[in-house]
């Protein structure tokens, strides 16, 4: 024959490599984030300033959450210095964890393909953007609900006790995360009934249950210490506790839920409802084990704080470190489905990857200079600008004005921990009470160490134009007011206030957690 033909059958083609596709895309999106905490213009969120300045006074808890956040923070910046990097590297390496945790997850449960497609479909969620971008407390939360989910599922359907351990631990240090994590004991326990399988598991869940418990140390132990501000915090934060009682405003319950649920599909990407629609119109596809698995969790997540959401205000990442097992049903889902819904797929997640990408790059082309998308940056940004430029003008003054041991104060925590952060040598700052909740400042020694002194201190604020009465100087030697933009546009205004010696401290006293 003078040639050969070739019939190239699909059992011949070569399988997808989606563990090779996986990590290339997941690698990616963390250097796109190396890259975006490394922009000159954007600063530390202000929660995450905070949970560094908590790094720098070590406590087994603080006033509303574990320690798990200052461990790391103290860790992550002994090796990268206390830059921005130092901080967000953290939630980077826990956003890469909890999309591998999927992936395996996905990939055990159904196939390898699942497993691909879940891990992107969870890397699309605004969720997983915001927990493994910014360090916050829901950053190690999410990454170690989902390991336990992942250690749980594989001890109950293998009947493997080192699996029900590392479980165990999971939710420990969880636990050490956010309380919240205690959601994880009547998750796995209404399971392992639902299913009927509680008989035979009872004593790995015991053992489990056991070893999480070591989760609540660090809390009992400092609560004990600090007449358990902890838990009269939680309550107020529950709508329980603090404050006058006033009847019930249905209308606002109302409001309040339906802000609830808008941004809890938010957070679940707009551009992905069409798939949990049509998953949701076909209840075929989650009537078995593995589906309620992964569908409890969020559920029970959601109802509770949906009935929450009709006595106190929300915030909306409250209730979604529960929410990445949906990505593995969707997964599951639409790669039995049409090769339309896998478009409607493909689009969903490029357009919800590629939105924030857009935001958080530097920026190298055209559209980021269109004023609508320009306005959404800087908006976004808000929170995150200004604060170093802050600092290096308060450095200035310190110099000029020769006050370089003046304290600085502030009337919010926000502002007073990100001038600590971008302060040279990082001191303590202060925050004097003008009217906000109790916070962790309110635990530490404050500014009535300094009453009666020869001490200068430097007020800063971005609402007040003074300490007002509620701290009484000597003596005003500088004021001024500075602009703080953002890529040349006008953002806000900062008041600058240097005070001598402070005569009386009359700080507000809340009763409200």
């Amino acid at each position: 024959m003078g040639g050969a033909f070739f019939l190239i059958t699909p059992s011949m083609q070569k399988p997808p490599k989606y563990t090779l596709y996986f990590w290339l895309v997941t690698i990616a999106l963390g250097i796109a984030k190396v890259l975006f905490t490394l922009r000159p213009e954007i600063d530390l969120f202000t929660e995450e300033a905070q949970y560094w300045l908590w790094s720098q006074n070590m406590a087994w808890h603080y006033y509303s959450k574990p320690p798990l956040v200052a461990v790391l923070n103290y860790v992550s910046t002994a090796i990268l210095g206390n830059t921005e990097l130092g901080v967000r590297i953290n939630a980077i390496l826990l956003g890469v964890g909890m999309s591998y945790v999927i992936f395996l997850l996905g990939r055990h449960l159904y196939s390898l393909k699942v497993g691909f497609w879940a891990a992107m479909i969870l890397q699309a969620m605004p969720m997983w953007w915001m927990a493994s971008t910014f360090h916050m407390t829901d950053s190690s939360l999410s990454f170690f609900w989902i390991l336990a989910v992942y250690f749980a599922y594989r001890g109950i359907h293998e009947r493997n006790l080192s699996c029900w351990i590392w479980a165990g631990l999971a939710t420990a240090i969880g636990l050490m995360a956010k309380m919240v994590m205690i959601l994880m004991f009547p998750f796995l326990f209404i399971f392992l009934v639902y299913s009927k399988i509680w008989k035979g598991q009872e004593r790995h869940f015991l053992i489990y249950f056991l070893i999480s418990l070591i989760g609540f140390a660090p809390m009992l132990i400092w609560n004990w210490q600090n007449d358990f501000y902890t838990f009269k915090h939680l309550a107020a934060l529950s709508g329980g506790g603090g404050g006058e009682a006033s009847a019930y405003d249905f209308g606002k319950a109302i409001k309040q839920f339906l802000e609830y649920l808008g941004g809890q599909l938010a957070m679940v990407s707009v551009f992905l409802l069409p798939l949990f629609i049509g998953f949701l119109l076909r209840p075929k596809f989650f009537g078995n084990q593995k589906s309620i698995y992964l569908l409890l969790a969020p559920v029970l997540s959601w109802a509770g704080f949906a009935v929450l959401s009709f006595f106190t205000s929300i915030e909306v990442n409250w209730p979604v470190f529960a929410y990445s097992t949906l990505a593995i049903l969707l997964a599951d889902w639409v790669c039995r489905q049409s090769l339309a819904w896998q478009k409607v797929r493909n689009w969903g997640i490029g357009l919800s990857i590629g939105l924030p990408l857009l935001f958080i790059l530097p920026d190298l082309t055209f559209l980021k200079s269109i004023t609508p998308i320009k306005k959404v940056e800087k908006s976004a940004f808000r929170r995150m600008t200004g604060y170093e430029p802050l600092a290096k003008r308060l450095h200035s003054l310190q110099d000029s004005l020769n006050v370089k041991e003046a304290f600085v104060f502030s009337e919010t925590y926000h502002m007073a921990s990100e001038l600590s952060f971008y302060l040279p040598d990082h001191p303590q700052t202060y925050m004097l009470n003008m009217g906000a909740r109790k916070n962790q400042f309110d635990l530490w020694p404050g500014l009535e160490q300094f009453v009666g002194k020869q001490a200068v201190g430097i007020f800063v604020s971005w609402n007040f134009d003074s300490p007002g009465e509620f701290a009484s100087f000597a003596e005003l030697m500088y004021e001024e007011e500075m602009p703080v933009t953002f890529r040349e546009g006008s953002l806000r205004v900062a008041k600058i206030q240097v005070w001598r010696e402070l005569q009386q401290f009359k700080p507000y006293l809340p009763d409200t957690f």
